[in-house]
C-alpha cells in the first residue's frame, strides 16, 4: 500500500509539473491563482505531500479541470473504484478523540463527499460554515450523537439520520459512553 501511495503522489506530482510548466506558470503564479500556498505547491510537485480533497480541488480548478482530469490516473477509465480499508492516504484526522476517513475517491468531482466519523465518548466535531447551499446527511451505525446546526439540534442513535444545513456553523457531538461511528455524505449546489 506504501508504494501504490507513493505512486499515487509521484503520479499527481508529475502532473502538476507538467501542467505548470506547460502553461509557463511559476510556483507563486499557481499559488495565486489556486489559493493553495507556495510551499505547499512545491511539496506536492516533490512528492512529500498528500494533499487534500479541497487543495486537491483547488490545484485542478487553477487549470481549469476538475479532479479526475488532474489525477488522470489509468484506473480513472475503470468503472470499479476501491478505497481499502486501511489507506492512511485517506484519513483526513486521526487523534485520541476524532478519526475521519475520505470514503470517496479523491478524485471524484467536488460535488459530494463521502466520509466515516469515529468520535470517542464526549468528542465533538465542531465545523464552521461551509459554502451557501451546503448540505450534509449523517447516518449513525453505532453510538448516540447529537447533531447542532445553528440554533437546531437533534439526538440520533444506531439506524438514525440527520440531513441539516452545514452552510451555518455546525456541531457533531458524541453523546454516548461507546464509540460513535457514522458516515457523513456532504454535498454543494
Amino acid at each position: 500500500m506504501a508504494d501504490e501511495a507513493q505512486t499515487e503522489a509521484g503520479s499527481l506530482s508529475s502532473r502538476v509539473i507538467e501542467l505548470r510548466k506547460g502553461r509557463g506558470l511559476t510556483l507563486e503564479q499557481l499559488a495565486a491563482a489556486s489559493g493553495v500556498s507556495r510551499s505547499m505547491l512545491s511539496q506536492i510537485e516533490r512528492g512529500k505531500a498528500n494533499p487534500t480533497l479541497a487543495v486537491t480541488l483547488r490545484i485542478a480548478q487553477a487549470f481549469d479541470m476538475n479532479i479526475g482530469d488532474l489525477v488522470d490516473q489509468p484506473w480513472t477509465a475503470s468503472r470499479i473504484e476501491v478505497v481499502r480499508g486501511n489507506d492512511t492516504n485517506q484519513l483526513f484526522r486521526d487523534d485520541r478523540d476524532c478519526r475521519i476517513r475520505t470514503l470517496s475517491p479523491l478524485h471524484m468531482e467536488k460535488n459530494v463527499e463521502f466520509y466515516e466519523i469515529r468520535l470517542a465518548p464526549g468528542a465533538r466535531l465542531k465545523s464552521a460554515a461551509h459554502f451557501e447551499g451546503t448540505r450534509e446527511l449523517l447516518t449513525v451505525t453505532q453510538g448516540q450523537a447529537r447533531v447542532i446546526a445553528g440554533e437546531n439540534r437533534c439526538e440520533l442513535n444506531p439506524g438514525d439520520s440527520a440531513h441539516y444545513h452545514a452552510d451555518l456553523e455546525h456541531i457533531i457531538e458524541n453523546d454516548g459512553e461507546e464509540e460513535l461511528v457514522s458516515f457523513l455524505v456532504v454535498t454543494y449546489q
